[in-house]
């Protein structure tokens, strides 16, 4: 049998090895094993889907063609008489594929409990929404009118989708600056903006819309004439069902989607089936429902909460952007050896909704092996990047390229360290290795959070704190219940090695670089600091207001804040730390290739240090040489 293969469109392929759409993932692991091993640093792209020419599969099943304008009745197993993509799903069995004509499906709700494979035809570009042309506006303002009322037109509407907030949304601190319509799923495009909601007519302006939820319809203040003006009308894209479904039990295994763009849902996107605990459970019980669901080169933008939705051991993203989505981008859950891999992660809560917990990507609750690798997280004032959210364990976040997360203007309190933006967030989890990724103006570049044992090491920051930070959230009754209790304990938060890494702070940047905090009430029962290794890191500091190069809370004689301003001080202060570390000062003459340019690739070791080896696990996890030569995530630049 011959494989799916994927060529891309240009003429030149290196290829010597193609895989088939059912190769096993025990087999793709042996083979990831024995390729070479990845370098300590982004490899630069592509990210994203890619223009591709897909082979029309030679498989065992059978092969549906469907198009927008498919009929229903027709077979679709014939080219020529494709049928509509309802009916295939309908029909599809394990081991069948579905391929896809170009143009634009306006469909949803769907429901799939097959493994299948799910493709473009060669080249074309099927776009699959959420979303139906509105074109029956009424002008309220009558002609005499006119000249003194603001515009406004209105069309009735069947498809609506009015919400709450969640029950633990706190509305008397997140209230005042949310108003509660945006937990409204509805959303409305305007030649392919979205366009904000508001509550009141008042509030209606070219960039708003107004939804009388009783009468059923919606305002604008643009007049639509000749303006392609699309609305939500279908609650989720693809559910891949755990369930019975179209006189068929589910497999159990996800299927293979690749080269589809799904676009403009009110609630998910793409949502796979599976076991929520709410309660600390073994690695046995969860993950299993639906395993082994594969996206490549795919696109999930506008969702009114979430692009994707996921549980599942063996989960893969490759290749895929998530964009404009409101409360998370991408949502793994409870799963383990999952892979994230050059993929576009942006502009997620666009709405603004506070008290909501945003992130591009959120894995949550006891994963295990979670691989975030060579990913593009950028572009997301609003919203977290990658946040391991409780009780994960051995996540492994690698040679991603973070910037533009949260704000960097004005100085970091010293007194807590939440709320804030975060380019990676690992929180009351244990285990990360974190290297060879690229943090640049973030709000915190990481933040490593009531959690234990991480090793961070040959990263590269510019203007992106470091903060590793615990509490006293666990000794009590916890607002989130059962959450905390899935993770390190209270005096468990330790065992941290921050090593290797070239830590840059411009002129305007005024914070420190390294961030070691707890409360200080806490400074007499936390005495083993969190930090268990610091050293061979390489410091360029230059703000303008003084700030210390590290702030350390953690009892040190007689004071508990300890703003520290040089290498030699932190090497004087506490034994260990930074016995290798060294402190730049020739800014903006650092030895990088171009800082304006953002060619972070070093130009010489020269004054930089010499790095520490990498323990043998942590070197494992992130498939690099326990032996490196450089400081930060790029090694030395060849001539």
């Amino acid at each position: 049998m011959k494989s799916s293969t994927l060529k891309p469109t240009g003429k030149r392929s290196h290829a010597k090895l193609t895989l088939n759409w059912k190769t096993p993932a025990s087999l793709i692991a042996v083979l990831m094993l024995l390729a070479p091993q990845a370098h300590t640093q982004p490899s630069g792209g592509p990210y994203g889907p890619q223009p591709m020419d897909y082979a029309v599969p030679e498989i065992a099943g059978t092969i549906y063609y469907v198009a927008p304008d498919g009929s229903a009745d027709a077979s679709g197993t014939d080219i020529q008489s494709p049928t509509s993509i309802e009916s295939a799903i309908a029909r599809v069995v394990n081991g069948d594929a579905i391929l896809l004509r170009g143009g634009v499906y306006r469909t949803g709700d769907l429901r799939l409990n097959q493994s299948i494979l799910m493709q473009p035809y060669r080249d074309e570009v099927p776009i699959v929404k959420g979303t139906l042309p509105a074109t029956e506006w009424v002008d309220q303002v009558p002609d005499a009118y006119k000249h003194r009322f603001p515009a406004l037109w209105a069309v009735e509407w069947d498809h609506l989708f009015p919400s709450q907030p969640d029950s633990w949304w706190r509305s008397a601190s997140a209230g005042r600056q949310t108003r509660l319509h945006k937990f409204n799923n509805d959303m409305l495009f305007i030649d392919g903006n979205m366009l904000q909601s508001t509550d009141w007519f008042e509030g209606l302006s070219e960039d708003t819309f107004y939804i009388d939820y009783e009468k059923k319809k919606i305002y604008l203040a643009t007049d639509p004439t000749d303006r392609k003006v699309e609305i939500t009308a279908f609650n989720r894209g693809l559910t891949i069902s755990s369930q019975e479904e179209h006189g068929k039990a589910p497999s159990g295994k996800g299927p293979t989607i690749r080269g589809i763009h799904f676009s403009q849902y009110a609630f998910h996107i793409l949502n796979v089936d599976g076991y929520f605990p709410e309660k600390k459970v073994d690695e046995s019980e969860i993950g299993k429902v639906i395993v082994q669901t594969t996206l490549e080169h795919c696109s999930f933008t506008h969702a009114g909460r979430v692009g994707v939705f996921v549980f599942g051991d063996g989960f893969t993203m490759r290749h895929c952007r998530i964009s404009d989505t409101s409360t998370e981008g991408l949502y793994v859950f409870s799963s383990s050896d999952v892979l994230l891999e050059k993929n576009i992660f942006t502009r997620n809560n666009v709405e603004q909704i506070a008290g909501y917990y945003p992130a591009a990507v959120k894995i949550f609750n006891q994963t295990r092996r979670v691989r975030c690798n060579d990913n593009l997280v950028i572009d997301l004032p609003y919203s977290n990047g990658i946040w391991y959210d409780v009780g994960n364990i051995d996540g492994v976040i690698t040679n991603n390229w973070f910037e533009n997360i949260g704000f960097v203007d004005g100085p970091a309190p010293n007194t807590h360290v939440w709320p804030s933006q975060n380019a990676l967030f690992y929180e009351i989890s244990s285990g990360a290795t974190v290297a060879g990724n690229v943090f640049v103006n973030n709000d915190h570049g990481i933040l490593i959070l009531n959690a234990s044992d991480s090793h961070v090491f040959n990263n590269t920051f510019i203007n992106s704190m470091a903060v590793f930070a615990r509490d006293a959230r666990g000794d009590g009754a916890d607002h989130f219940g059962w959450h905390v209790t899935t993770g390190p304990g209270v005096d468990e938060r330790d065992g941290h090695h921050f090593f290797n890494n070239l830590l840059i702070g411009e002129p305007s940047f005024e914070r420190p670089l390294v961030l070691a905090w707890q409360p200080e009430a806490m400074c007499d029962r936390l005495t083993t600091p969190s930090l268990e290794t610091l050293d061979a890191n390489a410091y360029a500091q230059h703000s303008r207001s003084g700030a210390p190069l590290l702030m350390l809370n953690q009892k040190q004689e007689q004071s508990c804040v300890n703003p520290l301003t040089s290498v030699q001080e932190i090497r004087s202060s506490i034994a260990g730390y930074e016995d290798k570390g060294v402190q730049l000062d020739s800014y903006p003459a650092l030895p990088l290739v171009s800082l304006p340019l953002k060619r972070f690739e070093l130009t010489s070791m020269h004054g930089m240090g010499e790095p520490l080896p990498i323990p043998e696990s942590a070197a494992t996890a992130a498939s690099m040489d326990s032996e490196v030569t450089h400081i930060g995530a790029f090694p030395v630049k060849s001539n």
